[in-house]
Order: C-alpha cells, then structure tokens, then sequence
C-alpha cells in the first residue's frame, strides 16, 4: 500500500478490526453489483469510496429522468445513456483507482456463471423475482456470497446468503420459486432516500464479508419500515426442502 493510500483509507486503517491488513483485502477484491438503479447506486458508490479494487456492473436499462428520484449514481447529464457508463463515469470521479468493467446486456446462465467466479462477493439489487433465482441459482453453484437487497414502497430488506457455510440460506429459502407477483417501484412507488439506506447496508455487508468484519447478516434478514423507521431482525433458517440449496453438497 503506497502513501497515497495510507492517508486515503487512514480513517479505515484506524479501525482494529481493519486495519492495514483489511484494507489491502478490500483493495485486492471483486465486487459485482447487478442493477445501477436505486440500491446499486449508493452500493456501488459507497465500495469505490471504500477502497474496493475491482467493481464489475451489469445493467441493460439507460437512464431515465424518473430514475433520477432515488439512483444517486447517474445525473441529469446522464439522461439516455447507458446505466453502467453512467456509473462507471461517476465511480471514476471519485476513485479512479477502482478498476471498473461494465456489462450492458442481460446475461445468459453461462455469462451469470462467469461474472460470480470472478467476483469475491455479487450484490443483488434487481427488482424481479426471476432474476433473483437466477443469482440465487448461480451463487449456490459458484459457492459465492449474495448480498440481497430490495426496497417497495416504504418498506425494504437486506441479508445475506453464503452457500459457503453449510447452515446458510439461500434466497429460495425465503421465497420459493413461482412466485410471480413482481413488486417493483416502477408500478408500486417507493420514498427515495429508503434505497439509499439498504444500498448503503449491501455495501456494508461487502465490506464486512471481504474483510472479515463482525458478524454478517447470513441467517438474517433485516426489515425496515421507513414510515416508522421500525427495524427488525428475523431469523431465516436454512429450508430442508429448499429446491435449490438442499441437494448441495
């Protein structure tokens, strides 16, 4: 770590549960965040600001000026443009250190499968069910952490699934498969700054799961009531029956 990065990651380096060694590990990993829109952008914002070495964003959506309420990371400027060059721009204002690739089309199975072992850990900030099965399938196959996030309304969640520990989760264990009643704030609404406060979490629980911080949030999912500001933590127990992750090894 040069001079530069010393007094730029000093109030890090000043944590003991990080230190010199934390950091180094933020700066040497992979971090994927799936959706720039309201949860990525303060996500992907606050993992380049901390140090994170490498970001891969994955969108297909341009920006819209109804995006531009709540998904911090893209600004008038942006309108038309792709979501991920719009981040990507934005990422290297504030640290031209984080090395950012952009994927600006769906992926297929093979391409999801790729971007999870490359990536240390993937966040999840889609807003449709099927998407999320199919991260949740790809985590489970790449043993790769999850950080999931969703925001409706005033109301919002965020755990963690890690298929690398036996006891964990995964995201079918919450939801089964089939559940087609997408719930997305484009048909819904949701109160702004509510994105901001679990892209902000997801972003926290990287950095805790690359660096080894404090306890995590697998086995736990922590729901939010924005109008009430009501926060709850629930345990989620690893489903016996799950479709997805019972059959893992």
């Amino acid at each position: 770590m040069n001079d530069d990065n010393l007094l730029r990651y000093s109030r890090h380096i000043m944590l003991p549960e990080l230190d010199i060694k934390g950091q180094e590990d933020l700066l040497s990993a992979t971090a994927t965040i799936i959706g720039l829109g309201g949860l990525g952008s303060p996500a992907a914002i606050y993992l380049a600001a901390s140090g994170i070495g490498s970001l891969i964003l994955v969108d297909d959506d341009r920006v819209e000026n109804s995006n531009l309420q709540r998904q911090i990371i893209h600004t008038e400027d942006s309108i038309g443009e792709d979501k991920v060059d719009s981040a990507k721009k934005t990422i290297s204002e504030i640290s031209n250190a984080t090395k950012v690739s952009t994927i600006n089309h769906r992926l297929t199975d093979e391409e999801l499968l790729s971007v999870f072992k490359r990536s240390d850990v993937v966040l999840d900030a889609t807003d449709n069910y099927s998407t999320r099965y199919s991260l949740n399938k790809a985590s489970l196959e790449t043993q790769t952490p999850l950080v999931s996030g969703a925001a409706i309304r005033f109301e919002g969640q965020v755990t963690v699934f890690d298929p690398r520990l036996d006891s964990s989760p995964c995201y079918q264990c919450l939801y089964r498969e089939g559940n087609d009643a997408d719930l997305n704030c484009s048909e819904n609404g949701v109160i702004a700054p509510l994105t901001g406060i679990i892209g902000t979490m997801q972003a926290m629980e990287t950095l805790k799961l690359i660096a080894g911080l404090g306890e995590n949030l697998t086995g736990i999912v922590l729901y939010i009531d924005a109008k009430r500001m009501d926060i709850r933590r629930l345990k989620l127990a690893k489903d016996p029956n799950c479709p997805a992750c019972k059959t893992l090894p």
